[in-house]
Parts: structure tokens; sequence; C-alpha cells
């Protein structure tokens, strides 16, 4: 196993009391990867003992404001690759084969394309295959964090770890695409209930689905999904 994707894994998953208990575990895994930085790996232990020590209450709080009623932010992968396009569904379904297929049976209620699921997923496969998947979506990774660094949170060294065990180079141009979306508000309640009315995305048989490798599903993530057009009033 991959103790470092499994350790990004749980810093990126919402925060127990549970989560705080082991976070000092957790940053000692991080803080030993020889992959990472030395200064990634100095900000993993800043943002471990933010997350650890910090009032669970408050670390909750800034964690759903980031990453649940910020779209831009989403940890939903494919929300970053299909948008709500009809295709998200179709990926969604192929990516739960992928994960069964694999002996892997998530126990979450979250979607297959949350981020820390995929990241538990790929530390149990093999290494060049976990390191190529992260490259697909390494654009993704570094948009995230830019952003992150924008908002001043320490969340952004998980998603800078998460570029340098990729290994690769990401697409400066599809970065620059998703960049070009405006942040969100997550303090925009009329935004956030227009979220809310998007279309829904689907589950199902898919007559069109296989079973591929979950890189091969990913490997579009290089064409970020469409900005969506604006609501008429």
């Amino acid at each position: 196993m991959d103790r470092t994707l499994k350790a990004l894994s749980l810093t990126l998953s919402y925060p127990t009391a549970e989560l705080q208990e082991a976070m000092a575990d957790i940053a000692a895994v991080m803080a030993s990867d020889h992959r990472l930085e030395a200064e990634t790996c100095e900000s993993l232990q800043k943002l471990a003992k933010e997350v650890g020590q910090g009032d669970l209450f408050d670390v909750q709080e800034s964690y759903v404001m980031l990453f649940d009623r910020s779209r831009t932010l989403s940890l939903n992968l494919f929300e970053h690759v299909h948008g709500e396009s009809r295709d998200r569904g179709g990926a969604m379904v192929s990516l739960i084969e992928t994960y069964r297929g694999a002996g892997f049976e998530p126990a979450t209620t979250e979607l297959p394309d949350h981020l820390p699921v995929l990241l538990e997923f790929l530390s149990t496969r093999p290494s060049l295959e976990a390191q190529e998947t992260l490259a697909d979506a390494a654009h993704i990774f570094d948009a995230l964090a830019t952003r992150l660094v924008r908002r001043e949170s320490r969340y952004a060294a998980a998603f800078a770890a998460l570029s340098q065990l990729a290994g690769a180079q990401a697409d400066a141009e599809a970065v620059a695409v998703m960049l070009a979306q405006p942040d969100d508000d997550p303090t925009d309640l009329n935004a956030l209930d227009a979220v809310w009315e998007e279309t829904e995305v689907t589950f199902g048989p898919d007559p069109n689905a296989g079973c591929p490798q979950v890189r091969d599903m990913l490997a579009t993530m290089d064409r970020p999904a469409p900005t969506p057009l604006s609501r008429s009033a």
C-alpha cells in the first residue's frame, strides 16, 4: 500500500474527532515520504496540525465552506471534467465498475469520483498505475492548489503533494482554462441554490459502459469541462 496516498486521502476527508486523533500519525507518514519536496512536507505538517488540533467545529466549517460550497474547489473530480453533462453519469458507473473489478468496495456515501475515495483506491494499486492516474489529473491539482493559495488555505499543500507524486508537468493551457472560471463565493446563498437546481447526475446500467482501467477514464481530464452558460433571468 502507498501509505502517503492513504494519508492524503484521510487528510482531504471531512474532519471528524477520529480523524483529529489520527492526524499526528498521518502527518508522520507524509513527512517520511522522500518523493515530496521539503517545503511541501513542512506545509503538510502545518495542515495536519491545523486539522488535528483546531476546534472541531471550526475545522469542519472551514472544510465545508471550501469544498462543499465552492464548486470550483469541488473534490468530485468529474465535476471539473464533465460538469453536469450526461457524460458524468456514465463515467461514474464505469468508475464504480473499475473499483469493484479490483475488489474495492467504497464504504462511503460519497460519489465514486470523490478525491479521497479515488486516493484510497490508488493507494492499493501498483505504483505506476497510481502515478499515471495522478498525472492525468495533474492540471486539476494545480488549479485547485492555486485557488486554495488565493484563499490562504493550508489545504493547498495536499494538492501540491499530489502534483509531486504525479511526477508530471501539468498542461498549462488546461490549468489556465480552469482558473479562468471565477471563484465561487461560498456565502452567496442564491448561487448555492442555483447549483442545486442543475441537472441531476443519474446512475444506472449503461449499455456502452465497459470496465476500463481507472486511468483510461481519467485520461480526458486534460479537457476541462466547458464553462456553463449563464441562466436566463
